[in-house]
Parts: C-alpha cells; structure tokens; sequence
C-alpha cells in the first residue's frame, strides 16, 4: 500500500521504531501534507519528550505541517523557543534552528538575539543551520551575525550566509556592501558567484570588471549570467561569444549550460 494511503498512526510508528533513516523525510514529508488538529497534537507532545529522537520527529514535522499558511505556527514557534533556551544536545539543536528557519517571518527582538548568541558554536552543522535560522530576517543583529557568518572557515556555511545576506534581504549598507566585496575573493566558485550576483542586484557597476575575470577564466554557470542579465552591459557579449565557442568544442559541457549560455546572449543583443 501506498504511503498516502497510510493511516498517521502507523506513519508515526515507523519514524518512531524504525531504526534507519531511510524513509524518515518520506514519512515526515507525507505527514506535513497532512494539515490537521490530530496530526499536529501528536507531533507537539513528540516534540516535547524527553526522547531525543522523538523530540526531533516532533520538531521537523511541526517545521513544515501545511504550506500557507502553517497551522498553529506561532505554538510552534514559541515552543521551538522554550526548548531552545531549555538547552539541547547538538542534533535536537540542528533540527531546531531548521525548524524556525521556515517559521521566522515574525521573530520578536529577544528571540533574534537568542539565536545569534549561536554563532560561535564549535560544531559547523549548527553554524549552518543557523545561518538558515537567520535568513530572510531583516534585524541589525541577525545580518551582523551572517556577515560574520560569511567568513568561516567552511565553504558551505559561507556560500549560504552570503546568499542569506546579498540575495535574501532587501536591506543595503557599507558593512553589507563590504561583506560582499570580501566574497568575490573567495575561493569557493558558488560563493564568489553568490557575491557577484548580489553586487550586480545592488547596481554596483564595479562587478562589472569581476564578471569579465570570471568569463574569461572560462565560467558560465547560471548565477553569472544571472549578473549579466542583471547589469545588461553589452561589453559582455564578446566573452560570452568566446566561451560558446568554447564549450561547442568541450564534451564535458552540460548541454543546459550551453542552452543558458545561448540565452544570455540572446539577452543582451536584444
């Protein structure tokens, strides 16, 4: 039988005795579909165990349980934010911080600085799930704990955080702005890239001379052309002609990369 024909209960009972992980997001994913009273005051007082594990089942199933809105989300909020200052093991912690990340529209100031005071955990799976945590949230404290955030020492976490603060917020200023340039050095290419776009989106027209670097060293992934469009200069149509060519010839090109390139240029000769 189909696991939507499955009654809650027995869904619930496998993600609570199985001991894989293998269809845990199936499981919990089929339960978020199903939007109702039963459904959500049985993954509540899960979340509210002692039992780590069970407290984990509760919390990623409240995360997301209906879509537009979420039912009952300031409950969960609050209680995301009691167990949060109740302190928890770092895997109760990680799902969590994912937790409130698709429930953060409407955090009050105390909740904010509650998470910031995250960021200088020892354990890079909470600094990038904090970094979730924190996007989208238009707060000094929240941003200034991202551009913190855009400089650690993994690339994952910096990737996200620059995302978080160049394309998530609307918000521009000279420490946002500095932040940004920083990561156009960065070593990791979707970080870099994720700075450039963001850079282009705030019209600094200076991006402009790392874009060119960026197609003459051969790139053309989709986040650069997304700048391209952005800034629609036409000085970019040669290196872009230069790099079609190029990937014509290269067998190891995704034909989709070729396709995106092909419209970029189509874009900017309009």
């Amino acid at each position: 039988m189909a696991r939507e024909n499955w009654k809650s209960e027995k869904i619930f009972e496998r993600l609570v005795n199985n001991k894989s992980q293998k269809t845990y997001w199936n499981n919990i994913s089929e339960l978020r579909k199903r939007a109702t009273e039963e459904i959500y005051d049985q993954a509540y007082e899960l979340a509210k165990s002692q039992n780590d594990k069970n407290k984990i089942i509760g919390i990623d199933v409240l995360a997301q349980l209906g879509f537009e809105p979420r039912i009952w989300q300031q409950k969960t909020v609050a209680l995301y934010f009691k167990l949060l200052e109740n302190g928890q093991n770092d895997d109760v912690l990680f799902s969590l911080l994912f937790g409130i990340s698709h429930n953060n529209e409407n955090l009050t100031e105390k909740q904010v600085v509650k998470l910031t005071e995250l960021k200088n955990s020892k354990n890079k799976d909470i600094r990038y799930s904090l970094v979730h945590a924190l996007s989208t949230i238009e707060n000094p404290k929240a941003i200034a704990t991202l551009i913190k955030l855009s400089e650690d020492k993994y690339s994952s976490i910096r990737n996200w955080a620059t995302f978080g603060i160049g394309t998530l917020i609307a918000k521009n200023d000279d420490q946002i702005l500095n932040a940004l340039w920083k990561r156009t050095k960065d070593k990791h290419q979707e970080t870099k890239l994720e700075a450039i776009v963001a850079l282009a989106n705030r019209n600094e027209i200076e991006v402009k001379a790392q874009i060119i670097a960026e197609l003459k060293n051969g790139e053309y992934g989709t986040l650069l052309f997304d700048a391209i469009n952005t800034l629609k200069d036409k000085d970019f149509i040669p290196y872009l002609e230069s790099n079609l060519k190029s990937a014509k010839k290269d067998s190891g090109i995704k034909e989709e990369w070729i396709s995106d390139l092909k419209q970029c240029l189509i874009k900017l000769k309009a």
